[in-house]
C-alpha cells in the first residue's frame, strides 16, 4: 500500500511526515504547556484508537490521584478493597507494589487459557481477552505470588485499577473520565462501539476482532482520539493534570529505567524521557514527555505493531529545533 498523507495542523505535517508514513490510519499530536498541534492520516481527528498498555500509564495517574485524595495508600492489600476472600496470596498484595510492578504477580491471569487465545488470535482475529470483572478475579484464585522483584504485569495493572475504582466506591470507566476527562471509553463489548471507534488489522493487514472487555480495561483496554491523547499531554505539562505524580520515577525497573505509577523514565540521547507506550491486535500506541523541554508526543496508529521509533524520533526533533512547531 502506499503511505497515506498527513492533514492537520500544518505546523506538524513534516515532523509527523519525517517521523512515520503509514499506509494504515495513524495519528499524531504533539503538545506544550500551551497548545496542542495534530495530525492524521487515514482518519479523522475525533477517530478513537485502542491505547493498549497505555492505558497503564492513566491507570497509574488514577492511582497517584487516589493516594493524594486518601482513599488509598501504598500498603492497602488487594483483598481491603476487592471481593478476595479466601482468595490465598493475592488478597495480601499491597497497591504500591502493583504500581511499580513489583507485586510478584505473573504477566496474566493464570486460568486465562494464554496458548488458545494466542491461537484464536493470530489464526482468526479474535479477542484474547473479554471477561468481566468477577472472571477475572476469579482467574487468581490460586495465583501464586511470587518474589518482589521488577515483572511488567497486565494482570497487576487490571487489578490495580479495579481495585482503585473499588476503593472510589466508582466503576473504572467512571472513575477514568471522572478524573481524567470525558474523552476516553472502556467499551465492554463490540455493540458498545460507536462510529467513531476504528477497528485495526493485523501486522500483515488482516483484521482483527476489538479488544473489549470489563477488566482488561485498566491495563489495555481504554479507547481514545488523538486529540485527547494530546489533551492530556498538555495537562500534564503544565501540571494541571490529576494523578501527574503517577510521572515521578520511584523504583528502579531494569538497569538505566526508572518507573513511576507505571511511566517509565529512561535517558535517550542526552535527554531524560518519561513515557509508555502500547499495542492491541489491531493497534499501536506511544506517548512520551521529555519533561525538561515541556514537549510532549503522542503516536497512535489502526495496524498492529510498535509506534516507539516515531515517537522517540519525533519528540528529539522538536527537542533539537527548539520546539518551534509549538511557538
Amino acid at each position: 500500500m502506499q503511505p497515506r498523507e498527513w492533514t492537520g495542523d500544518a505546523e506538524l505535517l513534516g515532523p509527523a511526515n519525517r517521523a512515520l508514513r503509514p499506509s494504515w490510519p495513524a495519528a499524531i499530536a504533539v503538545a506544550s504547556s500551551r497548545r496542542v498541534f495534530v495530525a492524521t492520516a487515514g482518519t479523522e481527528a475525533e477517530s478513537t484508537f485502542e491505547i493498549g498498555s497505555v492505558s497503564k500509564a492513566l491507570t497509574g495517574m488514577l492511582y497517584a490521584d487516589a493516594l493524594q485524595r486518601g482513599v488509598v495508600s501504598p500498603m492497602t492489600m488487594l483483598g481491603d478493597v476487592l471481593p478476595l476472600d479466601g482468595f490465598g496470596p493475592v488478597a495480601a498484595v499491597p497497591l504500591g507494589s502493583l504500581a511499580v510492578h513489583r507485586s510478584g504477580l505473573p504477566r496474566l491471569a493464570p486460568g486465562m487459557s494464554v496458548l488458545r487465545r494466542s491461537l484464536a488470535l493470530s489464526i482468526r482475529g479474535e479477542n484474547p481477552y473479554g471477561e468481566t470483572l468477577a472472571g477475572l478475579l476469579e482467574q487468581t484464585r490460586d495465583v501464586r505470588v511470587g518474589s518482589p522483584r521488577p515483572r511488567y504485569s497486565n494482570l497487576g495493572f487490571q487489578l490495580l485499577g479495579h481495585a482503585t475504582a473499588s476503593a472510589d466506591g466508582r466503576g473504572y470507566g467512571r472513575l477514568l473520565r471522572d478524573v481524567l476527562g470525558p474523552g476516553y471509553s472502556t467499551p465492554s463489548r463490540q455493540d458498545d462501539l460507536h462510529d467513531a471507534d476504528l477497528w485495526g488489522t493485523s501486522r500483515v493487514g488482516r483484521p482483527v476482532q476489538p479488544w473489549v472487555g470489563e477488566a482488561l480495561a485498566p491495563a489495555g483496554g481504554i479507547r481514545a482520539s488523538i486529540g485527547t491523547l494530546g489533551g492530556l499531554l498538555r495537562a500534564i505539562l503544565d501540571h494541571t493534570a490529576p494523578g501527574v505524580t503517577a510521572l515521578e520515577p520511584v523504583a528502579d525497573f531494569s538497569p538505566g529505567v526508572r518507573i513511576g505509577a507505571a511511566w517509565i523514565t529512561v535517558p535517550y540521547r542526552g535527554r531524560t524521557i518519561t513515557w509508555h507506550n502500547g499495542a492491541t491486535g489491531g493497534f499501536g500506541s506511544w506517548i512520551g514527555l521529555d519533561r525538561e523541554a515541556r514537549i510532549g508526543v503522542a503516536v497512535l496508529s489502526a495496524r498492529h505493531g510498535a509506534v516507539d521509533r516515531p515517537g522517540f524520533r519525533l519528540l528529539e526533533e522538536l527537542v533539537a529545533s527548539g520546539s518551534a512547531v509549538l511557538d
